[in-house]
């Protein structure tokens, strides 16, 4: 049996992570300045330019390091801990105990929404913009 690491396959990573932030990626194309074709052949692909993943990197709002490093079982290591976060210490807990404020990580979710909803609302007038040049011409 190998004990070989298997390569890290970023443009996989780069569409689970759009996945994640419920992005198309029609929106990820129009945000780095290619056609959705590209995005794709970008996905299926193991590596990616270096100037290409930082502006991918930026349009999804995270960093390089987070495409390069990311996992499956990472993401599933935080919604384990963020849900599943209950002591079972013999004294009879009833409910779970969290060892970070709950209202804190629903105001930290909320931000993140209402910024990845702003980011959308520009792509998409972006986009008008673009069909409307294209209708003009």
């Amino acid at each position: 049996m190998s004990t070989a690491t298997k390569p890290k396959h970023i443009g996989r990573n780069i569409s689970r992570i759009r996945e994640l932030k419920g992005m198309k990626q029609e929106i990820l194309a129009e945000a780095i300045g290619v056609s959705q074709q590209t995005v794709s052949s970008i996905e299926g692909s193991e590596e990616v330019d270096t100037k290409k993943l930082e502006q991918i990197a930026k349009a999804l709002g995270v960093t390089v390091e987070a495409i390069e490093n990311f996992s499956e079982e990472s993401v599933f290591n935080f919604f384990n801990n963020f849900y599943d976060n209950s002591a079972s210490n013999g004294q009879g807990a009833s409910g779970p105990i969290f060892t970070f404020n709950p209202l804190d990580k629903m105001v930290e979710l909320y931000e993140r929404l209402v910024l990845a909803e702003k980011e959308l609302v520009q792509a998409e007038k972006a986009k008008v913009e673009y069909l409307e040049k294209l209708l003009n011409k």
